[in-house]
Formats: C-alpha cells, structure tokens, sequence
C-alpha cells in the first residue's frame, strides 16, 4: 500500500458515514434490521442474567416456591422469545446482506461500464480496482469492513448501556455499618477508582485490540501478493494452463511460491507478525480482560461477604461487568477500525468517483435507411496515455458507406489505434474525425457507438446460450440467428450441438457445455458483429484462426452478406485484401499507402509491394520445403 499520511479519526468517521450512506442505498432494509438484531442480541444475555440473579436469591434466601416457578417460568419464556426475535431478524439480516452484496457488485459493474475506455483499459484502474477486491478477499477490509464496523458499534453501544443499568446499583448498594473492616468498599474514592480500574483496563484491551487490526492493515500489500499467488496457482481448471504445467513441470514453480514466497507461510509477514508484536498485543488485551474480571469477582464478592446482597446478585454483577468489559473492548476496535480501514474505502472511492472526461455530445445519430455515411479523418495525430510517442501521426482519409476498405500494415503501425479511434474507444489529442460533417464527438455516444459492429481479435464470448452471444440478450430472434450463422458458415458445427442455438458454451458451469476451436470461436464472434446489423462493420483479423480453406469460405459470402455496409478489415494476410474495394497500408502511425491491390502492387518502392513479396517467399519457402 502507498505510504499515505494517517488520516485523523474525524476524517476517517466522515469517509465511514459516505460509505453507511451509499451501502444504504444499495439495500434500503440492511441497516435497520442490523440495528434490531443486533440491539436484541446485546440486550439478551443481560435479560438472563438478572432473571438468573433472581432465581439464586430466591432459591439462598428467601425460598418461595410460588415466587421461585413464576422467575422460572420468566426467564425461560423471555429468553426463549428474545432467541426466537433475535434469530429470525439474523435470518431477516442475513437475507438483507446478500441482497446488498448483489447490488454492490452490481456497483462496480455500472460503474466500468460507464467509464471511458481509456480509463477502463489502463492499467492504474486494473490495479485500483483488484487492489479493492483483493482486500475484500483477504480481510474484508472496504465495505465489507462498514458492516462489520456498524455491526460493532450498535452491539457494543447498546451491550454498554445494558450493563451500565445492571451494574450501577453495584456501586450504590452500602456495606451494612455492622461490617466495620469493609467500609471501606462504601468510600466514594474507593468506588471511584475502582470504576476507573474497569474503564481503563478496558480501553487498554480495546487499544491493543485496535493496533492488532493497524498492523494486519498494514500488511495488506503483502498479504494482496499472497493472496494474488495463491489465486494464480490454486486452481487450474483451464486445459490450456493445465498442458504447459506438466510438459514444464511448472509445479516446482508453484511448491515454491507456496512454500517460500508467500504471505501465508510459516515464517511469511503474517506469521511473523502473529508470533511477534501482533500476537504480544493480542495476549496482553485477553490478560486483561481476564484481570478485569477477576477484579469484579474480587468486588463484588467481597460486598456479598459484608452483607450488602445476595449471592444471586454476585452472578448479575459479575455477568454484566464482563460483560461491559468484552463491549468497551468492541467498541475501541471498532473506533480503531474506522481509521484502519481508511486507505480501503479510499481506493473504492477513489475508483467510484473517476470522472468521465470524454465529451459524451447530445445530437442524435441519423438512422438513415439509406445508411449513407461519410466519415472523415483531418489532420488526426494520437498517442496513448502515459506515452510519449505518437501511435497516429497527421492520419487523413475520407471513405463512403459501402466501401471494403482493408487495412494492413506490420505489427505496431497503427492499425488498431485507427479503430478504436474511429470507433471513439479514445479521442484524439490532434485533429478531428467527421460523421457526415460533424465532429463525431458532438453525437450521443451510445447513439454513436451504435452505428459500428466490430470483432476485434482480442474478443471474448460468455459461457451463456450460443444464441444468447449473438444476440448479446435473452430476447433474441431466431431466424435471425440461424440467418447469421449460416452466413459464416457455422451450420454444420450447430447441426452437432445437442440444443442447438440453445446450447451452453464451454463448460465451465456444466459439463454438458460445448467448447468451442478458435476458428469456431470467430465465427460465432463475426455472426455477432452482423447480427447487430450496424452501417459499420469492422473486422480486425477477422480469419486469424481459421485454415485456409475456411478463410476461403468466409471471404467468398462476406461480400454478399457485408451487403450495403461499409466493411473495414484489418489484416496481416495481404492475400485475404484482394478482394477490398481500397487498401490503407499504415507504418509508423501514418497511412503511407492507398489504392487497389493491383494499383499499390504497381509500385515497386511501395510498403505494400514490400509486404507482399515478403509474404510470397515465405510462402514459397515454407511449400518448397
């Protein structure tokens, strides 16, 4: 964790009573019934305790058999339907708690999908953001951490009141004068002390309590690692991983991060903590409860002894100072957490509060059945944030709806960047890109994104229904589906599915799900993108992972199914461009190229030409051999 100046204990109850706030509007009912349970369940055990103190006194002095049943039956019929009130509102409790952890997952899903992308796709926000659930994983620290706070504070709070009304005639009940060698007991200097003797050794209990908690706290880095390496390397279910372990014997990787470079080890930061101070405190806090106990044992039975009460009362004031004492204690560690759990709830709102600074525009984004669009690239330079060198440099291109526009170029030469910026994924820090004429940063931009259908090659698909990833939604229509999928061709691999456009991918949730080939894959992902039925459909490497002959298949039907549509593809096989109306060959952030297969291949200097005759040896090559 960043070394951060402490924050005060005001600070650190303001940043705590935003996140009540927000937990609470997350689950309206969590609060209050946390509240109720949590008061009954504090308040129970003093019910007992005086209805038991009763019933002692009743069976060592005076011995009324008809008061005697009537305290028995009491204390069996309160304190068997505090328990009955006290469980259904845990029950009532618990229901609430996973209603708000629903919602609050559901917090941070809105809130990625409503970010930049520049931002979602940064790797400062990656680390915020498993920076937060690692310390939800690990010790529950951040929201997590609220609850148990709130938890503390309204058990503790109503647990001290309770033992406060139980125990206060304790120090106002007087020795009888016929004991003259325990007067003493009655002094107000005496029962002040002894008061101060309670209260102290509490907060010293719930000081080291709290600074137990500080230095787990502060181990959070190291326990994030652990907890990161035990993530990595604790489950393997992926068959590709699975490969690599055992032809590597990669397992010697695991035994020794395990075994040696981990959080959790035997002689790890954690470990050592515990042996060392961490555990020092927490011993010294437990001995002090334990003498504070025996203090009030000391007390109060000397003041039984000198005839001030019962031996029944010696149970209720014993009872109820342990526990005053076991409350103080909570309350302190919950007051000490608020402020351990600072820096927590400051990286979730640090995450939760990231400001959207691309501009998202408010004109509407003409449908036009006609799909009559003309976009422009002026003067368009961009590089990516945290650089300083220019993935794009003084781009301008001008092309019409219904164009196949191909773009190649080597790796790093600014093809993908071209996408996302046109598809406004990023906005560029020079120039400007036009949609019919206008600045496509002044449309609405879910209108905007709407136009564009794209397969990017980093693409994923859900272990959901195959229809349902078309479709991206469980009201889908399904001749369209079956429409698209027999467009690229996938009519023969669902012809073997067990149910069809209903059957599950991969099988990760149910061994009944089908997994899929790369190639099956992009061509799932490519009736995806036409599904959408977008003006725009934009294909990077769209074939990369299919065989020749299926690469073949699909770029005969693209034509015929692109239809009306302008079609942009980038490709690394030059081969796979030949059928593109123009071809955009970029190197070094710039278009250096544009023109027709055969045109570019005319000039003998050109970039194109290069690639190409690069590409024809290498195949030469590789069948000549």
């Amino acid at each position: 964790m960043e070394d951060k100046k402490e924050k005060s204990l005001y600070e650190g109850f303001k940043l705590f009573l935003r996140a009540v706030r927000v937990s609470h509007t997350l689950e309206r009912r969590l609060y209050p019934t946390i509240f109720l349970a949590n008061a009954i369940s504090a308040l129970t055990p003093y019910v007992v305790i005086y209805l038991s103190a009763l019933i002692l006194n009743e069976l060592s002095f005076y011995r009324r058999p008809e008061y005697l049943w009537k305290f028995v039956i009491l204390t069996v019929g309160v304190s068997g339907g505090l328990s009955l009130i006290s469980a259904i509102l845990r029950h009532v409790r618990n229901k609430e708690y996973e209603v708000f952890q629903v919602n609050y997952r559901k917090l941070f899903v809105d809130k990625a999908f409503e970010m930049d992308y520049q931002d979602i796709s940064d790797q400062e926000t990656f680390d915020l953001r498993s920076k937060i659930q690692q310390a939800e994983n690990w010790a529950g620290w951040g929201f997590e951490c609220v609850m148990r706070v709130f938890l503390g504070l309204t058990r503790s709070v109503t647990g001290i009141i309770g033992a406060l009304a139980l125990t206060a005639s304790l120090f106002f009940i007087k020795v009888p004068a016929t004991n003259q060698k325990l007067q003493f007991l009655n002094n107000p200097i005496f029962m002040l002390l002894f008061f101060g003797f309670l209260i102290g050794l509490s907060l010293i209990a719930g000081k080291l309590a709290g600074y137990v908690y500080k230095c787990y706290a502060n181990s959070a880095e190291e326990a994030t690692l652990g907890n990161r390496i035990y993530s990595y390397f604790g489950f393997f279910n992926s068959a590709k991983r699975d490969v690599d372990i055992r032809m590597y014997e990669q397992g010697r990787i695991m035994n020794y991060y395990f075994l040696k470079e981990n959080a959790f080890t035997i002689n790890g930061p954690l470990a050592k903590l515990a042996r060392g101070r961490g555990g020092v405190c927490a011993s010294v806090a437990k001995a002090c409860s334990a003498v504070l106990t025996g203090g009030v044992y000391l007390f109060t039975c000397l003041k039984a002894i000198a005839g001030a009460f019962g031996i029944g009362s010696i149970t209720r004031y014993v009872g109820a100072a342990t526990q005053f004492s076991l409350y103080m204690t909570d309350l302190i560690g919950s007051i000490s957490n608020i402020k351990n759990n600072v820096p927590f709830l400051e990286n979730c709102f640090m995450y939760l509060d990231m400001p959207n600074r691309m501009y998202k525009g408010s004109l509407t984004t003409e449908k036009r059945a006609d799909r009559n669009y003309d976009v422009e690239f002026k003067d368009v330079s961009f590089k990516y944030p945290g650089t300083d060198a220019w993935a794009l440099r003084h781009v301008s291109i001008k092309f019409k709806v219904g164009k196949r526009l191909a773009v190649v170029g080597e790796n790093g030469s600014g093809k993908t960047t071209f996408i996302k910026l046109l598809c406004r994924l990023y906005d560029p820090q020079e120039g400007e890109i036009l949609l019919n004429g206008i600045d496509i940063k002044k449309y609405d931009y879910k209108d905007y994104m709407d136009i564009f259908s794209v397969v990017f090659q980093d693409f994923e698909l859900l272990s959901q229904p195959l229809a349902d990833n078309i479709a991206g939604n469980k009201d889908y229509d399904a001749k369209r589906v079956m429409k698209v999928l027999e467009d690229v061709g996938f009519t023969e691999r669902l012809a073997t599915m067990p149910n069809g456009i209903e059957t599950l991918l991969y099988s990760e949730y149910i061994k009944e799900g089908v997994n899929l080939s790369g190639g099956e894959e992009q061509k799932v992902a490519i009736a995806r993108a036409l599904y959408k039925d977008a003006p725009f459909l934009i294909l990077d490497e769209p074939t990369a992972a299919l065989d020749p002959i299926a690469e073949a298949d699909i770029y005969s039907h693209l034509n015929t199914i692109v239809d009306d549509r302008t079609a942009v593809y980038i490709s690394h096989r030059l081969s796979s461009c030949r059928f593109c109306d123009e071809i955009l060959v970029f190197d070094k952030g710039a278009i250096v190229e544009r023109g027709t297969h055969e045109g570019l291949l005319e000039n003998v200097k050109g970039k194109y030409y290069e690639l190409w005759n690069a590409q024809a040896r290498h195949y030469i090559t590789h069948f000549s051999a």
